[in-house]
């Protein structure tokens, strides 16, 4: 990394929330609202994260250009959009949503985008994640489980970094030489996950 640079690519997370705003990913009767720093309501419970909360979200994560990256809960699209513009076409996203109708949505949004590059799937149900060769190297969740979830510590590769929020802290978990890391980052709300 050249020196000076922002490991957490800030710049880089404002200008691809700005080219892919929050209004293309959310229901009509919702986009006036997309620029309101709170979640905003989808259907079926989920709900749109606030913009700052997921601009937090991925430049806590770090997300290298060329990386593989899975987006569980993907919801709308917008994550997985976000995910895709960073990691530029030689990465990969996969974006994993659980509720049938979100993931078809969600699906369509991104497809709108002309992000090739990535992909919105219906999760498996009782899975969590989807394991790679050689693992992923970056996870994002944007739903909050009841403790940290070894499945998914389990699907990063080496030098792989995951945010994800448990109970009301948010968490990052970084694997290294074998070993995992993990710290907290300050209090957020999110549906939980299923």
């Amino acid at each position: 990394m050249r020196e000076g640079a922002d490991p957490t690519r800030a710049a880089d997370v404002a200008d691809a929330m700005r080219e892919l705003a929050r209004a293309r990913f959310l229901p009509p009767e919702q986009r006036a609202r997309a620029a309101e720093d709170h979640p905003l309501p989808l259907w079926h419970g989920q709900t749109s994260s606030q913009p700052s909360t997921v601009s937090f979200m991925l430049r806590l994560l770090q997300v290298p250009v060329g990386a593989r990256v899975l987006d569980v809960g993907s919801g709308s699209g917008w994550t997985t959009a976000l995910l895709a513009w960073l990691v530029g076409p030689r990465g990969g996203v996969l974006g994993l949503e659980l509720d049938p109708e979100l993931a078809e949505w969600g699906a369509a949004n991104l497809d709108a985008c002309d992000l090739p590059w990535a992909r919105i799937e219906r999760a498996t149900p009782g899975a969590l994640g989807r394991p790679v060769d050689g693992g992923w190297d970056r996870i994002l969740v944007s739903a909050s489980p009841r403790r940290l979830p070894t499945t998914l510590v389990d699907q990063l590769g080496d030098d792989g970094r995951m945010v994800i929020p448990v109970r009301s802290t948010m968490h990052l978990v970084e694997r290294q030489d074998g070993r995992t890391e993990i710290t907290t980052h300050g209090s957020f709300v999110f549906v939980p996950l299923r």
